[in-house]
């Protein structure tokens, strides 16, 4: 086991810090610059800011001979007005860490200077990247794209997250493919308007609407194999003003999620194939553009099963469990495209006050997960 003692009350009081002054995407200066000082005591080899805009990245040289390997936590929050009545609560109206990164960034802190005191231990290098706009901003591609796999040279990589969906005390491996791709489109349907009372004079592109998103459900159930997991999910549609008014338009907003890579590049077509049919029975025209977002994130078994070893030895083999495929998605796959790497979930359920999902205004974690969080990190820095 870890011969370190968990440092719980510094990572509460960190964790908790972070989450009274969330900061949403890409303008994560103040966390930054906190998580920037708190390295620079550290004495490490380099410490690196403005990278992908808002990330810092760390670099310590170890003692002993290995590879180059990053550790990475993200950092933003999310446009949420936080309904928990903590005394931690976020003191900004409207934005919300309600997804984990104050508790990521919590831990890789604690981990990096635990790691610094024993580098005499560290295998190789190791980088400590702490990454901005990860919640839709594809923070990690913009970090790539400003050296962060590179000086030094990355050779895998590791992440966590925090995750309500598990008991606090265990983790979640995946060999392959893990968290879905996400990708979005933007939908105009143009018809006709008119008077609510004359139907016949007008093309109706809300009804046309309704049509659409029910033809779009049937590439799912009726298009792709049921082993292969896919969603289409319409999320906005906005349209009229009035109650007897049929309006010009409606537009529509969604995501699509897959996991593998033939299906995610078949969906744009899938779809703009129902929308010329419905188009021409319906009468009505359309706008459709398909966004290309987040990849799937895939997990490479060796590096995977460095995961399993580290947190059988640190946590014991019944609490680390193989996991089932989780349909969000993340923007570290743009890392793993790249490198081999290893993403795994540690449970931060522990009661009903730590079992709300994901971005829900009372998300919140059982604290007691930081401490797991933290002895997996420290020990695979320090696995060769």
């Amino acid at each position: 086991m870890l011969t370190a003692p968990v440092p719980q009350e510094d990572l509460v009081a960190v964790r908790r810090r972070l989450h009274a002054a969330p900061e949403l995407s890409m303008v994560e200066h103040e966390t930054a610059a906190y998580v920037a000082s708190a390295l620079g005591a550290l004495a490490l080899d380099e410490v690196r800011t403005g990278v992908g805009k808002t990330g810092v990245l760390g670099t310590l040289t170890g003692g002993r001979p290995g590879p180059v390997t990053l550790l990475r936590a993200d950092m933003d929050a999310l446009p949420i007005v936080e309904l928990n009545a903590v005394p931690y609560a976020s003191e900004r109206r409207g934005v919300m860490h309600a997804c984990g990164h104050d508790g990521h960034v919590s831990i890789l802190l604690a981990a990096a200077k635990t790691l610094a005191e024993r580098r005499a231990e560290v295998p190789g290098t190791l980088v400590f990247c702490f990454q901005p706009g990860e919640e839709g901003y594809a923070g990690a591609k913009q970090m790539i794209e400003d050296g962060a796999l590179e000086r030094p040279h990355v050779e895998r990589t590791f992440a966590l997250h925090l995750f309500s969906g598990l008991d606090v005390g265990k983790i979640g491996v995946r060999d392959g493919p893990f968290f879905a791709s996400a990708d979005e489109f933007d939908l105009v349907i143009r018809g006709k308007g008119g008077h609510g009372a004359m139907p016949q004079l007008a093309v109706d592109p809300i009804a046309a609407s309704a049509y659409v998103i029910t033809a779009l459900q049937t590439i799912v159930s009726r298009e792709i194999a049921p082993k292969d997991p896919a969603v289409v999910t319409v999320g906005q549609l906005t349209s009229g003003t009035t109650f007897n008014v049929i309006p010009d338009e409606a537009k529509m907003k969604g995501t699509v999620r897959a996991f593998d890579a033939d299906v995610r590049r078949s969906m744009p077509e899938r779809m703009e194939r129902i929308l010329r049919g419905l188009g021409e029975a319906l009468r009505f025209s359309y706008e459709f553009d398909y966004h290309w977002s987040y990849p799937p994130t895939v997990n490479t078994p060796s590096i995977n099963d460095i995961v399993r070893e580290v947190g059988r030895h640190e946590l014991g083999d019944a609490d680390v469990v193989e996991h089932d495929v989780v349909m969000w998605a993340e923007d570290m796959s743009f890392m793993q495209e790249l490198r081999p790497g290893a993403y795994f979930v540690v449970g931060s359920r522990g009661g009903s006050d730590s079992a709300f999902p994901h971005h829900n205004a009372r998300f919140d974690l059982d604290e007691r997960a930081l401490g797991i969080g933290y002895r997996m990190m420290v020990a695979l820095g320090l696995h060769g």
